[in-house]
Order: C-alpha cells, then structure tokens, then sequence
C-alpha cells in the first residue's frame, strides 16, 4: 500500500552492505515458492543467535552462510539482519554436518542417517558421496534405492549452489535468483548467458533495465543485436505504461535510440527482426503506421470482433415496448425522464451493446436505473461490476443490487494466473453493466470480453472525460468513436445538479473554460489561492482538519480525500501525509514503524498494488482497525467489508501500506 495522497516512501540514504557469517542454527520460516526465509544464525562476536531475513532457494541448519546486507531494529522481533544476498556453504563442523544432513535438505537422509553417515564418514561424508558412492552401502539400512536418492539429492544441491553463486557474480539479489533459477532449472546459467535479454520477457518482475545490468556485466555490447531487440518491447513497454497500446514507427525509432544510446538505424534492423518474429506487430491509425507490442494488438483486435459479434445477436429479454415502459418505470422510481432519458432509455432496451455517457450531473444513473429496473421486470439476470471497489460501492448503492469489481467477478485464478471467467467457464447474466468503464483498459476489457456468453447484453456506463485507465488503451472512447454500436448521450445537466459549482465547473472546463473562481458561502466548491508551498500545507491542514468538517459536517479522516498533482516538496503528498497523520491521529494506540512511517488504528492507507486474492486493488482506500504486535500483523478495512487485508509485518514490512489522511 502507499499512503493516500502519496505514491512511494522516501528513499533511504544508501549505505555500504555489511557483511555477517556463521552457521544456521534453525530455519524458522522458508517459502519454497519465492526463497524468502527467515534464519537463526550463529555468527562469531555475538553471544545470541542472530535473525537473518533473506532469499535462498534452499537452505538447511547446519549450512554455513555468508550473508551481506543491514540491520533493522523490528519493533516486533527486535534487531535482525535484512540480507541483500545469502550465499552457502557446505558446513565446517561434525555438529554441522550432521545438522545439514538431518535438516531434509538431501532426499534419503534423514536425522537417523545423518548420524549414522557422519558416524561412518566423518568430515569425508561429501567426497564420499560426490567421488565414492558406493561406499554409502557401509552404512546400515542404505541400499540401491536410498543410495541412488543421496546422489541425486547432493547433486541437486550442489547445481543450485552453483548456480546462485554464479548469478551473485553477475549482480542479481538473492530474490531475484532464486525467481531466476525456479524459472529456468539447471539451465539458468546457459539460459542468462546465451540472452540475459530473455528474463526480462520470461520472469515476472526482472524487466529490461535489469537484464540490461547483467548483460553489461557479461560483456554485452550496447549495440549488441540482441539488447536491441529486446529494447524494442522495452520502448513499446514504456510507452504501456504511460496508457499507449502502441506507438508511431518513427517516433519508435527515435525513442528506442534514446532509451538505448544506439543510432536509429540499429533500431531499424531489430524492429524489422521482432516483426518477423512476431513479437510486435505492426497497425495503421490514423493513416500513420504503428508498432504494437502482439497481445496487446490482438487483444484490442479481439475486443473489437467480439462488440461486433455481440450487437449482431438477439436480445436476451426480447422486444420491449418502450411507450409502455417508460411511464411505467416512472411510477416505480416517482421520477419523470427528461426527452433526452427517454431516447435513451428506448435506444438502450433494445441493444444488446449499448453506452451510456455524458458528464456529471446529467442523469446517467437515473437513466440506468430506470433501464435496470424494466429489464429485471423482464426476468432479466443482471451483473454489475466496475474497475474498482468504491466504483463498484457506489454502482451497488446508487441501484440498490448487488455490485463488484471486475476483477471478482471474472473470478481471479490465484494458482494460474488471469481469471476463472472466459470462454469455457462464461459468466451467469444475460446483462452485464460495467459502470466508470472510462478505468477500463485493454487487458481487463478482453478478459471481459471472453467471459461474456455470447447470449448476453452488455451496457457500458461512462465519462469520457473522467478518470482514464492506468493500463494500456482508452477503451471506452474508441468504442465511442467507432460509431460500430449505439451509444446514448446525456448533455443535459439537470437543475439540482447545476446547483453543484463542482458540476458547472466540471463542464466549464471540459470546454475550455477557467471555472468561476469567486468564493461563495453556499457553494461546494471553492478556490483558495496560496503561494508558497509552506502556505499551501497550512491551507490544506485547515481546511481538512477544521473547515470542510464544520461547512459540511463530515468526518475528516473517513470523508476527505486530499489529492495533489506531486509527490515531494512541501506541499507534496509526502510532506502532507505527514503533517495530516500529525493533526487528525497523532497518538494511535500500540502503532508500529515501517520504513520511516508509523502505522496505526485510525490511520487511513491506500492499497498501492493489486491484490486479487483479497480483492483488492491499486488505489483502494481503508482504515487500520488493529495492530497485533504479537502475531505480527495489520488489518486494515476497505470499504464496508472487513476485506481482510493482514499484512505480516515481519514479511512485507509493510511496503504495500503506509498511514495517510
């Protein structure tokens, strides 16, 4: 998580790596999955056992291990060790051999055998097995099969001690290889070597720049043909993550030679290559021709086919006269339709893909609801889901029906990967409405698309103008733009809503216009200049801790949300998340440090990646309810569900949370 008018902590000052070690008296936690573990260890100069948190795809007491990192003072667990990389050894000692040995490290031996080997053998106990395995057979109890297990199991060993060491040498961390060697097995050094530019295609979370570093430590050129292809998918990445499905050819041409160093030309001969290949492909909009990285050009090749598809079928519910319809859904709602909802409202009812858009204040949910409830009284099945949670709380409380986020509702696969919702396994609803659809990106949008049965409708609801999708694509513009499906159009801004100065103001400046900057009493909406960002910070403090509260009498932490368009500075969300924390919850019970920040009951945090196990995501924003110093642990409450969001402290030390006002 990150605090919530923040992205990221402050970094810390760089230190030298210290270096420790010893023998590992007792694996308290490893992980299999990812190396991360947990280790006491005996190292000389210290009279107690010191706590090594770190990576190692395998680790067993009585290995010797030389870590180098830094000490933290955990205010659960004490002083500790965080390693930036572990590295064994074989262990040196009798007590240590046999410790290894029993530790279930090697398959065939257990803590019987390793007596027994350590008994028979002595420090030679590892020649023995790696040049003279047949004398294994001396021990008692050892035969063909248990013996065949201790050189296969030594062998393994051995191959991943290597291979780590060898991917210490070329600068990765310890987390990074042991995701590098889980990836490719005994042939990660002949993999990395023969294209270090494949981890960044391969493995998530080791992107270019990282390949780029043990590429350079390899030997590789910066003109090398390979680190060219692979900065092509990693020019048209970039520009992913600035929301581009694709870009320009000239424009790729240039900015890969920037983002690389190498002439354009080089640039040329690669693009060339990874289209032959494949891995990009190549579009025209626009009369201009464009590079797209492939999934993403088929992804919004298959978004587009199956809109298509999807208006040419018949509607679920059948032919519905809308002359009877609208007076009657206006009896149940006691609203009256303006001229503009009842066009809409009879173009929606029969469509079977159908959007919805217009800007605030201009009816949209009305004319939803008013859809939603002549369809329901057709027998119609109806989902409800949106990008976020609190998109997906107010779609719920503004239609009084049940609504999710997208992500739930396409059911994420937590062992697989992407979702349990797609072609073989379709949702249940003849009517799905996808509300803010504006968030909506390519990916998510064609994972929606695969899950949609073929027999259903789907209404998307929107504002061009609001908040875009953080991923790739603008979804719901270019289906607007298409002109391939109907699309309802609300302008009008209804006399309660103009009374809104955020509203008038909205649609001011969506026309080019400054908004009206007086200040009134009886507005929502104010400006309130300030110069420097000291002045600013104090503005902001008042206003959030006094003035909204007693103008609208809500409750500061719950009810505000302070957005600013940086992150450093004095008046940048780090110093104000700060300052805020400061003024609104000074003095939580029992909080807990991480990183520099505090955290505790009555903090408000935002959730800073996405985390679909829990169902939640990237800018989810909750309370801490509870710090437990003695199981290690944060619950935090998103939304109006405990959504369950335990962060082990000693794990993660909370880096996905951080308290804000």
């Amino acid at each position: 998580m990150r605090p919530s008018a923040s992205t990221a902590h402050p970094a810390a000052d760089a230190k030298p790596l210290e270096r420790l070690e010893g023998n590992v008296e007792r694996v308290t936690f490893h992980n299999p999955e990812n190396g991360y573990c947990v280790l006491r260890v005996k190292v000389r100069g210290h009279r107690d056992l010191v706590t090594v948190t770190g990576h190692s795809p395998a680790i067993g007491a009585g290995e010797h291990v030389e870590v180098r990192g830094g000490w933290i003072n955990d205010r659960t667990h004490g002083l500790q060790f965080r390693a930036e990389r572990v590295t064994t050894t074989v262990p040196t000692t009798l007590e240590g051999l046999e410790k290894y040995l029993g530790s279930g490290m090697i398959k065939g031996i257990g803590p019987v055998y390793a007596r027994k080997l350590v008994g028979t053998f002595g420090m030679d106990v590892f020649d023995v097995i790696e040049r003279e395995p047949a004398r294994l057979r001396e021990v008692t109890g050892i035969g063909p099969v248990r013996e065949a297990k201790i050189i296969s199991g030594w062998s393994d060993q051995k191959i991943i001690r290597e291979i780590i060491v060898w991917l210490y040498t070329q600068g990765v961390s310890s987390a990074r290889a042991v995701r590098i060697f889980k990836t490719y097995g005994e042939e990660a050094i002949a993999v990395v070597s023969a294209d270090p530019y494949r981890l960044a295609r391969d493995i998530a979370g080791i992107g270019f720049k990282t390949a780029d570093q043990i590429a350079s430590r390899l030997g590789y050129a910066k003109d090398d043909p390979r680190r060219v292809r692979a900065g092509v998918a990693y020019a048209l990445t970039t520009a992913m993550d600035d929301g581009h499905c694709g870009l320009p050819r000239e424009h790729l041409l240039q900015s890969g030679a920037k983002l690389l160093e190498v002439d354009p030309a080089l640039i040329e001969v690669a693009l060339v290559e990874e289209l032959n290949a494949g891995e990009v492909m190549t579009g025209v909009t626009d009369g201009e021709q464009v590079i797209f990285l492939t999934g993403l050009f088929k992804s919004e090749q298959a978004i587009a086919e199956r809109l298509l598809a999807l208006r040419r079928g018949r509607l679920p519910w059948g032919e519905i006269d809308a002359a009877k319809a609208i007076p009657w859904v206006e009896r149940r709602t006691g609203v009256a339709l303006s001229p503009s909802q009842v066009d809409a409202l009879t173009s929606a009812v029969a469509s079977k893909v159908c959007v919805v858009t217009g800007g605030p204040g201009v009816g949209k949910t009305t004319l939803v609801n008013s859809v939603l409830k002549v369809l329901a009284a057709k027998g119609t099945q109806i989902a409800l889901a949106a990008p976020t949670g609190r998109a997906a709380k107010r779609l719920a409380e503004s239609t009084g029906l049940d609504a999710m986020t997208l992500h739930r509702l396409l059911e994420v696969d937590g062992v697989g990967g992407g979702f349990k919702r797609n072609h073989d396994n379709p949702l249940e609803c003849d009517l799905l409405v996808i509300d803010e659809a504006s968030m909506v990106d390519v990916p998510l949008c064609n994972a929606v698309m695969k899950a949609l049965p073929s027999s259903a409708a789907l209404l998307l609801v929107g504002d061009v103008d609001q908040l875009s999708s953080v991923g790739p694509g603008q979804v719901l513009k270019d289906v607007i733009g298409s002109g391939a499906v109907p699309v309802v159009r609300l302008t009008e801004v209804f006399r309660q809503a103009a009374e809104s100065r955020i509203v008038t103001s909205a649609h001011r400046i969506n026309a080019g216009k400054l908004p009206d900057l007086d200040i009134r009493n009886e507005s929502d909406f104010f400006y309130v200049p300030a110069d420097e960002p000291g002045e600013v910070a104090d503005r902001v403090l008042q206003l959030v801790s006094e003035r909204i509260p007693a103008r609208f009498g809500v409750e500061a932490t719950r009810d505000i949300q302070v957005l600013c368009p940086m992150q450093r500075g004095g008046a940048g969300a780090r110093a104000l998340n700060l300052l805020l924390q400061e003024r609104l919850n000074a003095a939580p019970d029992a909080p807990v440090e991480r990183f520099g920040s505090r955290y505790g009951v009555g903090d408000k945090v935002m959730h800073v990646i996405n985390d679909r196990e829990r169902d939640l995501y990237n800018g989810d924003v909750g309370l801490v309810t509870k710090v437990d110093h003695a199981e290690s642990e944060l619950t935090a409450r998103f939304g109006t569900t405990d959504a369950g969001a335990r962060s082990p402290l000693w794990r993660s030390g909370c880096s996905w949370i951080s308290p804000s006002a």
